[in-house]
């Protein structure tokens, strides 16, 4: 799953597919979505010597439709299969933990945690089919998607396109630079983590003893 990698192998066409796959199929949540974009930034950039040099003009509105058309496919999936999802028999990738966390997001954010999902890996690719089964109307779950997509989209790859762009030889520690994108993704997944184990057994705390229904007898 080398971002460099995949852009050197598929190119523009292969982050747009890639991108799509990781924000609307449920198979899609190992890809790197984050430190792929922030990689194809960072190869946009000019000067930059890396035998792969990708056009910005075209990497950009790509991947804004790429992670909207992609959101949009999630939440249809999940409109229209719904309860089966839920049941879905756990494998080797498909994992109930994930829908769970994806899920718990969804209720505590609503429209937000549309958007801020596109900022936390694995999450943001089981959200969108949440929001879908919980019949979040279609227009807010639009425009959701729009602006998150275009915040996370475009603000990924300009961030490595502005970094390669002002940095110079900045392709000599292109490597360690993902490695730090994809430490700082996985940030909020490891927040979470440590909330979970954190937080006591059970939402009410532990079990009370129940005693008898009337008063203790002599």
């Amino acid at each position: 799953m080398d971002p460099k990698h995949l852009l050197e192998a598929f190119g523009t066409l292969g982050l747009l597919l890639i991108i799509y796959a990781e924000t609307g199929l449920l198979v899609g949540f190992f890809l790197p979505g984050d430190s792929l974009l922030f990689t194809a930034g960072l190869l946009c950039a000019p000067g930059m010597h890396d035998p792969v040099h990708l056009n910005l003009a075209i990497v950009l509105p790509g991947v804004f439709v790429a992670a909207v058309l992609g959101a949009q496919t999630g939440w249809y999936i999940g409109h229209r299969a719904g309860p089966a999802l839920l049941r879905r028999k756990e494998g080797r990738f498909f994992k109930q933990r994930y829908v769970d966390e994806a899920q718990e997001f969804f209720e505590k954010g609503g429209t937000r945690a549309v958007v801020l999902a596109r900022f936390v890996p694995i999450v943001r690719t089981f959200l969108n089919p949440l929001a879908g089964i919980a019949r979040m109307p279609a227009r807010t779950f639009l425009v959701a998607n729009l602006v998150g997509g275009l915040l996370w989209s475009v603000g990924v790859t300009l961030a490595g396109y502005a970094l390669g762009k002002t940095v110079p030889n900045v392709d000599r520690y292109l490597y360690p630079i993902v490695a730090l994108v994809v430490l700082v993704s996985l940030v909020p997944v490891f927040l979470e983590f440590r909330r979970r184990r954190s937080r006591p057994a059970g939402r009410g705390g532990p079990a009370r003893p129940t005693g008898p229904a009337g008063p203790a007898g002599p």
